[in-house]
């Protein structure tokens, strides 16, 4: 099964996509093992982390902005860093399936990350 969702992301950071991801899994009956969350886009990525305190997003994005920095990059369109984010963040995530859920940790989450934002953004999901 492959299902998209689209997403209005407010502004650059983290938003929390796990909620989506899991609605889609329901939706899906029968026997599973993998769910795989693509982002399609070179100024976003996904990730999974922490859901339990919201500082741990903001301090990922410290930590990015720190690696990097505002500089004279060449790409003309002034959203270069942007892209290296995306890059080094990654555009999918697997998640095993465990009794039709996603086994996710305790306190982990599935993160849209918005390096470009405000944007119209789709986020595709395939469940194997």
């Amino acid at each position: 099964m492959l299902k998209e969702f689209t997403i209005h992301t407010p502004r650059k950071g983290f938003i929390d996509i796990t909620s989506q991801v899991a609605d889609l899994l329901r939706q899906n009956q029968g026997e599973k093992n993998l769910c795989q969350v693509f982002v399609s886009h070179t100024t976003a990525g996904v990730t999974i982390n922490e859901n339990a305190d919201p500082d741990v997003i903001k301090d990922m994005l410290l930590a990015l902005n720190h690696m990097v920095p505002e500089l004279d990059y060449q790409h003309s369109e002034g959203n270069s860093r942007a892209h290296v984010k995306a890059s080094m963040i990654g555009s999918s995530v697997t998640i095993p399936i465990l009794n039709g859920s996603l086994h996710l940790g305790t306190w982990q989450g599935i993160y849209f990350c918005e390096f470009d934002g405000p944007r119209k953004r789709k986020v595709c999901v395939t469940i194997l």
